[in-house]
């Protein structure tokens, strides 16, 4: 009996995650990480890009979902703790700029954002890492993808997540990593063969835009980021699509919208049952066959 009993466990289907870009809209990923905590499953590979590669990693860590948005909720309740990371991630001077030329007093550091917004006591390796995590970013100096799942955690990360114009480009081995959306916003193609059934959440996809005014020059510049980035994967999923699809409402929010976390976590909770009846879906099918 008992042999039996371990020869379905041994079966049993497995699930992998990809989470995509998309800036603050990022944030509903936890409604999606939620929903496999809310039914007992733990994927068995993560792969994240920017915001996703955030998440996914803390995920990864061994973090519950509903851990990584209370710290994510309470992280952004005050605007002074935040405005004042912000300007510890700072890069140059407004003096730099001025008298002599160079630097952006804009411009942050990514890793060092990073380590002030992360849960503390995250993993500085992807080896220290609870559940296989992939990160994808894209090297600037190569022109090309870069995929990373073993060695330094921070710096990949936060390459992944260095929008261009936002953060300044991290420096690695390879050369310079800026945003991984800029090659593979939502990196499924790096899950198969990992697990049985992959599973992705895009949250680029925006539908039509019903602005009639034309838009400020940083809001049109991350337009077009994300304008981009959804063809970039409308193009992989012709290609071959992952098992399941969602995609959280969150096209309302824009990409520095941090500050409606809540909102967004609320606008993405109808996506969770949708997700798991994909899932129990993807489950039968795949024990049946």
């Amino acid at each position: 009996m008992k042999g039996t009993r371990d020869r379905a466990v041994a079966h049993r289907p497995t699930v992998a995650v990809a989470l995509g870009s998309g800036g603050a809209r990022g944030i509903a990923h936890v409604a999606a990480l939620e929903a496999f905590d809310d039914m007992g499953i733990r994927p068995v590979a993560i792969a994240g890009t920017s915001m996703g590669a955030v998440i996914g990693a803390a995920y990864g860590a061994g973090m519950e979902a509903r851990e990584i948005r209370s710290h994510i909720l309470t992280v952004l309740r005050k605007r002074s703790n935040v405005v004042a990371n912000l300007l510890r991630a700072r890069v140059g001077r407004f003096a730099d700029l001025v008298l002599r030329g160079r630097g952006n007093p804009v411009l942050l550091d990514p890793e060092i954002l990073l380590e002030l917004f992360w849960p503390p006591g995250m993993p500085k390796a992807f080896e220290d890492l609870a559940i296989k995590t992939i990160v994808v970013a894209t090297n600037y100096s190569e022109r090309n993808e870069a995929v990373f799942q073993s060695g330094p955690l921070t710096a990949a990360v936060a390459g992944s997540m260095a929008i261009p114009g936002l953060f300044r480009p991290v420096e690695s081995a390879g050369g310079l990593l800026i945003d991984g959306g800029a090659v593979n916003p939502l990196p499924y193609d790096h899950l198969f063969g990992l697990a049985d059934i992959v599973i992705a959440v895009d949250v680029t996809f925006g539908g039509r835009s019903r602005a009639r005014r034309a838009p400020a020059p940083v809001a049109s510049m991350f337009g077009a980021a994300q304008i981009m980035q959804g063809a970039i994967t409308a193009e992989k999923i012709k290609r071959r699509a992952p098992d399941v699809l969602v995609r959280p409402k969150v096209e309302s929010f824009g990409l520095l919208d941090f500050f409606r976390s809540g909102q967004i976590l609320r606008a993405a909770e109808p996506m969770k049952e949708e997700l798991q009846a994909a899932i129990i879906s993807q489950l039968k099918t795949a024990r049946t066959a």
